[in-house]
């Protein structure tokens, strides 16, 4: 992780806490109590997992797409194509209900893993980020995970 950025490895690991949160009050009922009393029953457990993820896992089109702007011709619209489809699956996959929404976002996750590779083969990513996005997959991955019976 030395040659991940620091305010990249910052933010990357700041956006798991509402992950950690999530799978936090799935596996201590005490946890899970005081989120529901405090801040309500859409910010614990399985629902805080599919509305967090759904928002990243689009967020990370985004990124993609960012990445896809240093390319150019053909390559440069295959990039751009790829970008879409974390945001697209996640419209088209996930709200179909709270545990089949977790399993879309795992395959959702896992699928942007395999474009980060993509992204970082073909040089769009920088030369870190399979330090940083593999790490971070897999906590996300574990936590949505742990949300299923």
């Amino acid at each position: 992780m030395k040659e991940v950025p620091t305010s990249a490895l910052i933010l990357g690991l700041a956006g798991l806490i509402p992950f950690l949160w999530g799978a936090g009050t799935v596996v201590f009922p005490g946890l899970s109590e005081f989120g529901a009393a405090n801040l309500g029953p859409r910010f614990i457990g399985i629902y805080v997992l599919n509305f967090y993820g759904t928002i990243i896992l689009a967020f990370m089109s985004g990124v993609l797409w960012g990445f896809a702007t240093k390319a150019e011709g053909a390559r440069a619209g295959i990039g751009y194509a790829l970008s879409v489809i974390p945001a697209l699956w996640a419209f088209f996959m996930v709200g179909g209900g709270a545990e089949s929404s977790v399993i879309a976002l795992i395959a959702g996750y896992a699928g942007l893993l395999l474009l980060d590779a993509f992204y970082w083969q073909v040089n769009l990513a920088p030369r870190w980020w399979m330090r940083l996005r593999i790490p971070l997959t897999a906590v996300v991955v574990a936590c949505l995970a742990v949300s299923l019976p």
